[in-house]
C-alpha cells in the first residue's frame, strides 16, 4: 500500500515539476523525442518480449558540427515506481566508443547509437514482468523520455 500511495505522490510530483521537460519534448516526429541535440527514438520491438533495442543520437548527428565533442551520457530503465530496473548496454561500437558497456556516465562522440536491453532486472537477473517501462536518456544532464512495454 505504501508503494502504491508512493506512486501517486512521485505523479503528482513529476506533474507539477516537470512541464517544462514535457514542452521541451513536444518536438516529436517519426517517433523520435529531440532535446538540445539529442534524439531519442522509440524502442523496437515495441511491445517486446524478451529483449528490445533503444535507438539514440548524440550532437546534432549524421552532420556532427563539433566532432571532437564528447558527450556524457546515461540510460536508464524505470518502472512505474520510479525503481531502477536495468542499465542497458551500448551496441556495437562506433565512433572509438567500445560496444557492450553500460550506459552509465559513459563519454561519446556525436553520432548515431543502439542500445540494448536483454529484459532482465539489473537487481535479480530474472525477466521483467509484463507492463510499462519507462527510458530514460540524459546527455550532458538534459533527459529525455520514453515509454515501452513488455508482455509476455
Amino acid at each position: 500500500m505504501k508503494r502504491l500511495w508512493g506512486a501517486l505522490g512521485l505523479v503528482l510530483a513529476l506533474s507539477v515539476f516537470m512541464p517544462r521537460v514535457a514542452e521541451a519534448q513536444l518536438s516529436q516526429d517519426d517517433g523520435r523525442v529531440r532535446r538540445n541535440g539529442a534524439t531519442l527514438g522509440q524502442n523496437y520491438p515495441n511491445p517486446f518480449n524478451p529483449e528490445t533495442r533503444i535507438p539514440f543520437t548524440v550532437g546534432d548527428a549524421p552532420t556532427c558540427s563539433q566532432p571532437g565533442k564528447q558527450y556524457r551520457v546515461s540510460l536508464k530503465i524505470y518502472n512505474v515506481l520510479s525503481d531502477v530496473v536495468a542499465t542497458p548496454v551500448l551496441q556495437g561500437g562506433t565512433s572509438g566508443v567500445a560496444g557492450g558497456q553500460p550506459l552509465e556516465k559513459i563519454a561519446v562522440p556525436c553520432g548515431e547509437y543502439v542500445a540494448y536491453w536483454d529484459g532482465k532486472v539489473q537487481a535479480t537477473g530474472r525477466e521483467a514482468a509484463s507492463g510499462v517501462y519507462l527510458y530514460r536518456l540524459e546527455v550532458d544532464g538534459v533527459p529525455l523520455v520514453k515509454k515501452m512495454i513488455v508482455v509476455k
